[in-house]
């Protein structure tokens, strides 16, 4: 095993992978749509326990995956 090789012996950079990052982030915004909803109909009962602030992590779920999807989509054109 070499840890160093000279530039003479290298192979060439292989092309960088053009892949569509669009269907792994709507499955995710599909989640946390899921999660948002289930955690909005259990509302009266996370607030009577003292966790009513966890639906603002599906709406952050949410923001961030919207996020994401704005920057692929600008990135693509």
């Amino acid at each position: 095993m070499r840890l160093w090789i000279p530039e003479d012996e290298r192979r060439p950079t292989p092309p960088p992978v053009e892949t569509d990052d669009r269907t792994p982030i709507l499955v995710g915004l599909g989640l946390w749509l899921l999660a948002t909803l289930g955690l909005l109909s259990a509302l009266p009962a996370l607030t009577a326990s003292g966790n009513g602030d966890w639906l603002w992590i599906g709406v952050c779920g949410l923001g961030i995956g919207l996020v994401l999807l704005a920057y692929t989509l600008i990135r693509r054109r």
